[in-house]
């Protein structure tokens, strides 16, 4: 169980809940597939999907989440298309206008009229929680569908003390520094794709792939004023990823010799073969994080 994406979150307060407390409170609000007439549920899945029925799964302190959510599909296109026809109807049966207030009446009723035939689409957003180091670590690319996993999260045990990775200094401008000087923290390298932007609403914007970064072209964009927003790296040749400003990880792949390690560690088993990738790339992480926030000065006092 690799992760793609990652988002950092940092608890404000130790997370108190042993991994025997946490499976009892998320099987209080276990995921059940929608019904004829709901249009979107959600709740708790096995990380291990059908290998486990365990809500949580362990390895090196870490506790594994998983949140399924499920909604019907009704496209915008079908509602409008089934209301104007029904505005039609009766405007020319009963020789009157409909108006706005009676338009969303009949809208809500031809939702619910649709509801039962609808197909479903599924998503599953993973991630875990590093009870000694303090991090709630998401498995996704969207801050939104973060969101929808913290809020589900904290509805589940009633509170839930976490504020998005913060640094003492800027992100963009030191990744600016090390494309101005090629002088990067020990252990990371440079990749071949970056995204600028110069400041401002109405700022330009240059992406590049496959280009070498260490360039005067890309120093033209530097001293024109355009900061680093995404750019990609590698670290101890164990990640390759794209570091955002806002300090969000994505497109993760991690070293064919891990993948290997932890291939050759489960002889076959695919629970075990789970359970070894998932305590592989804590452990990665474990010694990455840390490192990634000392890049930027270490973590803000109020984030501590």
């Amino acid at each position: 169980m690799w992760f793609k994406n990652l988002l950092l979150y940092r608890f404000t307060t130790p997370f108190e809940h042993d991994q025997e407390a946490l499976e009892g409170l998320l099987s209080n609000d276990a995921f059940i597939p929608c019904g004829r007439n709901d249009q979107t549920r959600s709740g708790w899945v096995p990380p291990m999907g059908d290998l486990s029925e365990m809500l949580t799964h362990s390895a090196n302190g870490c506790l594994m989440l998983c949140l399924r959510k499920e909604d019907k599909i009704l496209p915008a296109s079908v509602i409008k298309e089934k209301l104007d026809d029904k505005v039609k109807e009766i405007e020319a049966k009963e020789d009157r206008q409909v108006y706005r207030k009676e338009k969303e009446s009949m809208k809500d009723d031809i939702v619910h009229d649709c509801l039962p035939l609808a197909f479903t689409k599924s998503q599953r957003t993973f991630a875990y929680i590093d009870v000694q180091n303090g991090w709630l670590l998401v498995d996704s690319s969207s801050t939104n569908r973060a969101e929808v996993f913290l809020k589900k999260l904290r509805d589940v045990l009633g509170s839930l003390p976490v504020v998005p990775a913060q640094v003492i200094e800027s992100p963009e401008l030191i990744m600016c520094q090390w494309l101005k000087t090629g002088r990067l923290p020990e252990g990371v390298s440079l990749g071949q794709e970056c995204e600028l932007k110069e400041l401002g609403e109405d700022g330009s914007i240059l992406r590049c792939k496959n280009q070498e970064l260490l360039s005067e072209e890309i120093d033209r964009h530097l001293d024109s004023g355009k900061k680093v927003f995404k750019l990609a790296i590698g670290w101890q040749d164990s990640l390759q990823l794209v570091l955002q400003h806002d300090l969000a990880i994505k497109r993760i792949k991690f070293s064919e010799q891990l993948i290997t390690e932890a291939t050759d560690s489960s002889d076959g088993d695919k629970a075990a073969q789970f359970d070894a990738d998932f305590a592989l790339m804590t452990l990665t992480f474990k010694r990455f994080i840390p490192e990634l926030i000392s890049y930027f000065g270490g973590q803000k006092a109020e984030a501590q």
